[in-house]
């Protein structure tokens, strides 16, 4: 399993707050000077990312990609605040890369990004979730918001 959890974090993390993120900058030449707070922002999404990607390893039973998910709920971790840390962290990755670069091409992306992820979640996901996890997700999704995270956790009924 932990070869399909790789996997997917090179293919789907790797290529969308990796790949084209670079491959965008490079082309982007109206950039303006970075900054190199990018590189702290940057720091800080990988880091969100591999935790929430453990996260989904260890206590979901499977990976990122949708053709391997977590076999259960995840509700630890990051998950205890905000319902999509990974989304949120693939994001700080991005802006990360948008300061770094100075690209406005870049914080275009960012917020294409950010509709895409969000109309995935209200449409794919969260009713996925609903009819995978019922009353589980129920509870989840009554505690923890789905992107403002909360600044202190709360008992959830659901526990892994």
């Amino acid at each position: 399993m932990f070869l399909r959890a790789l996997f997917a974090f090179l293919a789907l993390p790797g290529v969308v707050a990796g790949l084209v993120p670079i491959l965008i900058a490079r082309g982007d030449t109206n950039r303006h000077s970075g900054s190199v707070i990018g590189f702290g922002v940057l720091a800080l999404g990988v880091m969100l990312l591999l935790w929430c990607v453990r996260d989904f390893y260890v206590s979901g039973k499977g990976t990122l990609a949708p053709w391997d998910p977590p076999k259960r709920l995840v509700v630890i971790g990051l998950y205890r605040f905000v319902r999509n840390p990974m989304y949120v962290a693939v994001l700080t990755v991005v802006l990360g890369w948008t300061l770094i670069f100075g690209s406005v091409w870049l914080a275009f992306y960012m917020v294409v990004l950010a509709v895409a992820f969000h109309l995935r979640v209200m449409f794919y996901e969260e009713p996925r979730m609903r009819q995978q996890f019922a009353a589980e997700w129920k509870a989840y999704s009554a505690a923890v918001p789905r992107w403002p995270p909360r600044l202190r956790v709360g008992n959830t009924e659901t526990r892994n």
